[in-house]
This record gives C-alpha cells, sequence and structure tokens, in this order.
C-alpha cells in the first residue's frame, strides 16, 4: 500500500511558489533600504549584505552539514530574513555582531523548528531580541541621519535619541507631552527618514510603498497591517484623551517607531 507523503507547510494551492512571493517581499524593501542608503550611507549598505550574507550562509552551513538535507537557500526565505535582521539594527552596529545576529536568526529561530513554515517567532526579530540583550550599548547607540553626499554633521551630533528614546527620557523628567512634541522630528520627517532609528524604521513613507506593493501583488491583505495599526492608534488614542500631558498623539505612535515595520513586514 502506497504511503501518504505530506510535506511542511504551507498546503495552500496556488500558482504562487515559496521563492516567488520571497522575491516579491524584497522588491518590496526596496524603497526602505534606498532611504536608509541616503540618510546612513555605506554603512547601510555594509551592514545589510553582511547580514543577508551570513543568514544564507548560515542557512546552507545548517542544512548541508548539520540536518545533512537538501538545501533550500534559493527560496529567497534567508535573504527576507537577512534584510529584516538589518532593518531592526543601527547602522553603525560593528559587524562581527550582526554575524552573531544572523547566527540567532537562522540558527535559533528557524532552522531549530525545521526551518521555513515551521518557526513560532519571526526569526529576524528573535535575532534583534538575542542582540539587544546580549550587546544593549550597541544595540541602542543611534547615529543621526543625515541626507548622503551633505555636509556630514558636527563630531558631537553623530549620535542620538529615536523619538520614543526622546519622549521616554522628557517625561521621566516630569516634562508635559504636549511641550515635548515641539523638540520631535515632525511628520514630514518621520514620512521621509529623517530621525533616529533602525535603518528599517525611519522612513514610513517607504515602508508604506512596500505595503501597497506586496496588497497590489496579493502577497499580503490588509487585515493583520489594519489590525495592528488600527489597536495601536485606539488603545494610543484612549491613552491620550484620558490625559495628553503623558500620553502623545496615537498619530505619532504609529510613525515614530517601528510599529510600521512590524505591521506590514
Amino acid at each position: 500500500m502506497a504511503l501518504l507523503q505530506v510535506s511542511g507547510s504551507p498546503h495552500v494551492h496556488t500558482e504562487e511558489s515559496v521563492k516567488k512571493i520571497m522575491w516579491t517581499v524584497i522588491i518590496a524593501l526596496i524603497p526602505t533600504l534606498i532611504f536608509s542608503i541616503l540618510y546612513f550611507g555605506f554603512d547601510a549598505i555594509k551592514l545589510t549584505l553582511v547580514s543577508v550574507a551570513a543568514c544564507v550562509f548560515f542557512e546552507w552551513l545548517i542544512q548541508k552539514f548539520l540536518l545533512k538535507g537538501a538545501t533550500t537557500i534559493q527560496d529567497g526565505s534567508a535573504v527576507v530574513t537577512g534584510i529584516l535582521l538589518a532593518f531592526n539594527l543601527p547602522s553603525n552596529l560593528p559587524i562581527w555582531i550582526v554575524v552573531i545576529g544572523a547566527l540567532a536568526a537562522i540558527g535559533i529561530a528557524k532552522m531549530t523548528f525545521g526551518g521555513l513554515g515551521n518557526n513560532p517567532f519571526n526569526p529576524a526579530l528573535v535575532g534583534r531580541v538575542f542582540l539587544l540583550i546580549s550587546f544593549p550599548v550597541q544595540m541602542t547607540t543611534w547615529p543621526r541621519p543625515h541626507l548622503l553626499f551633505s555636509t556630514p554633521l558636527a563630531a558631537d551630533a553623530t549620535t542620538g535619541a529615536t523619538p520614543l528614546g526622546m519622549i521616554k527620557m522628557t517625561l521621566s523628567q516630569g516634562k508635559d507631552a504636549s511641550e515635548l512634541m515641539n523638540t520631535l522630528p515632525t511628520y514630514a520627517q518621520m514620512l521621509l527618514g529623517d530621525r533616529g532609528g533602525s535603518l528599517g524604521e525611519v522612513a514610513a513613507l517607504a515602508i508604506i510603498a512596500g505595503g501597497i506593493f506586496m496588497l497590489i501583488r496579493k502577497v499580503i491583505t490588509w487585515h493583520i497591517p489594519v489590525a495592528f495599526i488600527g489597536s495601536a492608534f485606539i488603545f494610543a488614542g484612549i491613552l491620550h484623551l484620558i490625559n495628553p500631558g503623558l500620553y502623545i498623539p496615537p498619530s505619532y505612535h504609529i510613525l515614530c517607531g517601528g510599529l510600521l515595520l512590524g505591521a506590514i513586514f
């Protein structure tokens, strides 16, 4: 009697392949990568290339020599993990720390659970959390962005807090949130990437453009991003209405951190 063989997930019948979906996601991430290069220069290119190369290498190494099975690096999933890991890191992070993060993302978060479709957590975010716990100083030192080919920043202005970090620090000093808003990056700056943060979170407009592209290509649906962003907006709005002196407007919450990156990608 012939045995029924069940492959790993996903089991949805469609003309789309994992490889095609992954490379569509990679294309959707290109606008964000371009903005990160515009504001962080060669460091953004170097960090992203190292992260991608390390993720692909570790996946190949584990599948080839530990699992002793067929390699799947050609499906592009390791490339996506590498880009997303880079997008969750400061642009000045040492290369050797990036490699450790890639090992944690692929080796612990992905391959330990059986690879693509079996991992319960996002590998890139596991890599970020691992690095944040292991190297808190390096992971919370944020270079100030400046446009490529523009005049370099002064030596004492090369690093600075993210908008959320500025909010936390100011509120801890007992100051009012309404006064704080005048000193924070504007909505235009957050849309275009002119503020501190990880590579992939600074330019909200680029993230939104990538999300629209994936919606058009039907790689994602609107349900998760809308539910994610809408929930954050509603709860932040309730708190802001209760105490506007302590809680910033909900629209600022949506743009000032990595919420959009997490909701869409």
